[in-house]
C-alpha cells in the first residue's frame, strides 16, 4: 500500500474519469498499463473510477486498487446502472484536476495515448477529441459509425470526425459548463464541442478489446444516435414537415387527376394495387414522422420528471462532504 497523500484540489493537473461496468476481466490489465503511464508524465494526477452498477467483481478490484494507490485513486460507486454518459457525469463531479480526460476501461483506447491529448491542451485548446487511426471493431460497426457521423454533421453544427471514441480531454471550464447544464440525457462529447472555444482533434491508436464484451450492441448504438440528433437539433422535425408538405401537394394533385380521369374514362379497378401501394407508403411515412415526434416528446417527458441522473452509493478517496453528493 502506498503511503503517499492525495494532492490538494488546486494542485491536481490531470484528472482521469473511467466508467466501469462489468469489467473484471480487463481491470488488472488496465491498472498495469494506466498507472505507469500517468506516473511517467511528470504531472500531478488522479483517476476517478465510476462503477456503473457492475454485477461482477469490478467493485472489489477497484477497492483493492484504491488500497494500493490511495494517493491518486478515487472510486465512485453508483447504486444502479445509469449508463456510460451518466457515469462520466458522476465522475466529473468528483474530479479536481485542471484538465479532465475520459477513457473507456476496455483498453481499446490505449492509455499510452493520453500524452497526445495533454500536449494539445498545453497548446491552448480547451477540448481535444480523438480519431481512431485503425479501428479494431467489426466491419458493420465501422460503417454504421461513418453513416451516423455524416447524418449528424448534416443536421447539427457539431463536427466530430469520430464520435464513438471516448478518449477525450476537457479543460476544467468545459466540464463545469457541462455539469451546469440541467439535461437529463446528453451526449458529453457533443455538448463539450458546443461549449468549446478552441477545439481540436488528434489521431490515436485503437486496439481490440482486451477482454469482455462490448456494452454497445446495435440497438444501443441506434438509440444513442437518435438521442444525439434529437438532443442537438430540430432539423429532423423540420425535414419531416417539408416532406409532409411535399407529399400533401403531390397527393392533392393525384386526387384531382383521379377525379378528372373518372369523369372522362369512367370507373376503373386496374389501378387499385397502385392506390394500395401509395396508401401504404403514406402510412409508413406517417409512422416514421410519429416516431421522430415521439423522440422529442420523450426527451421532454424525461426532462420534466426531474429525476437525478444517478445515485451514488459510496465513494472511496473523497471527503465526507463530497460523498453526500447525488
Amino acid at each position: 500500500m502506498s503511503d503517499k497523500q492525495p494532492a490538494p484540489a488546486g494542485d491536481v493537473e490531470v484528472s482521469l474519469v473511467i466508467p466501469v461496468y462489468n469489467e473484471e476481466a480487463v481491470l488488472p490489465q488496465l491498472f498495469a498499463r494506466l498507472y505507469p503511464v500517468m506516473d511517467g508524465l511528470g504531472r500531478t494526477w488522479e483517476v476517478v473510477f465510476v462503477d456503473d452498477g457492475s454485477r461482477d467483481r469490478s467493485v472489489a478490484l477497484l477497492r483493492e486498487q484504491y488500497q494500493q494507490r490511495p494517493d491518486v485513486t478515487r472510486v465512485v460507486c453508483l447504486r444502479a446502472n445509469a449508463g456510460q454518459h451518466a457515469a462520466i457525469m458522476a465522475g466529473f463531479e468528483y474530479t479536481r484536476g485542471r484538465t479532465i480526460v475520459t477513457l473507456d476501461a476496455d483498453l481499446q483506447n490505449p492509455p499510452e495515448e493520453i500524452g497526445k491529448l495533454l500536449a494539445e491542451i498545453d497548446k491552448g485548446h480547451d477540448y481535444v477529441g480523438s480519431i481512431r487511426r485503425t479501428r479494431r471493431d467489426s466491419r458493420w460497426r465501422h460503417w454504421a459509425s461513418r453513416l451516423m457521423n455524416r447524418v449528424r454533421e448534416r443536421i447539427t453544427r457539431i463536427h466530430m470526425t469520430d464520435q464513438g471514441c471516448m478518449l477525450r480531454a476537457y479543460d476544467r471550464s468545459i466540464v463545469e459548463a457541462i455539469l451546469a447544464s440541467d439535461e437529463a440525457n446528453t451526449f458529453i462529447p457533443a455538448l463539450a464541442y458546443l461549449f468549446a472555444g478552441n477545439p481540436t482533434e488528434v489521431v490515436v491508436a485503437h486496439e481490440e478489446r482486451a477482454a469482455g464484451e462490448s456494452k454497445y450492441p446495435l440497438f444501443k448504438l441506434i438509440h444513442l444516435n437518435f438521442d444525439l440528433m434529437t438532443g442537438f437539433s430540430i432539423v429532423p422535425l423540420q425535414v419531416f414537415s417539408l416532406v409532409g408538405i411535399g407529399v400533401a401537394l403531390v397527393s392533392f394533385v393525384f386526387v384531382i387527376y383521379l377525379a378528372v380521369r373518372r369523369l372522362i374514362v369512367g370507373p376503373e379497378v386496374e389501378g387499385v394495387f397502385t392506390l394500395f401501394a401509395i396508401a401504404f407508403f403514406l402510412m409508413g411515412l406517417l409512422l416514421f414522422g410519429i416516431g421522430i415526434l415521439g423522440e422529442y416528446i420523450g426527451r421532454i417527458y424525461v426532462q420534466a420528471r426531474g429525476r437525478p441522473r444517478y445515485l451514488v452509493r459510496a465513494v472511496l478517496g473523497a471527503p465526507q462532504d463530497e460523498q453526500d453528493r447525488t
